[in-house]
């Protein structure tokens, strides 16, 4: 049976095997994270609703080009959960290590949010499909079908 948070006006379900991180949110971030027993992460973070999804998503880009040099971005749009994405998949190097990250934004609701997941290549390849299953379910649970931009 999965997990499930509901908090912050947010709801979704992750595998109870993760670790939920709610330091972020406590401190007053109002963003959360769930960490799989591999490493791999996923965090949604939540932005006043007039906050435009293309620069939430390009100021992550900004964040994780200034951590990683030969980081290398594709930008995507997508639709999940009849809401439409706009972001970046991200590609880099991190202790030897291929890793892939990323990056969606959205307008929907009462907010807007940005939803990151990371994780060596290897177990992204192993884990994409929960990625993805967390993410419609947090999508599912927020009204109204925002667009990106």
């Amino acid at each position: 049976m999965p997990s499930e948070f509901d908090k912050l006006g947010i709801r979704f379900q992750y595998p109870d095997n993760w670790t939920l991180n709610e330091d972020a949110a406590l401190a007053g971030c109002r963003s959360v994270s769930v960490f799989s027993p591999g490493g791999a992460f996923w965090t949604v973070s939540i932005h006043p609703r007039n906050t435009d999804p293309t620069r939430l998503a390009k100021t992550a880009v900004e964040t994780m080009r200034a951590e990683y040099a030969d980081l290398e971005v594709e930008e995507v749009s997508e639709v999940v959960a009849g809401h439409e994405l706009i972001g970046y998949d991200l590609n880099f190097y991190y202790l030897d290590l291929t890793n892939t990250a990323v990056v969606r934004s959205v307008r929907g609701g009462a907010a807007a949010y940005t939803v990151l997941y990371q994780a060596e290549d290897r177990e992204f390849a192993e884990i994409h499909e929960v990625f993805r299953a967390v993410t419609t379910s947090f999508l599912q649970n927020v009204r109204g079908r925002g667009r990106g931009g």
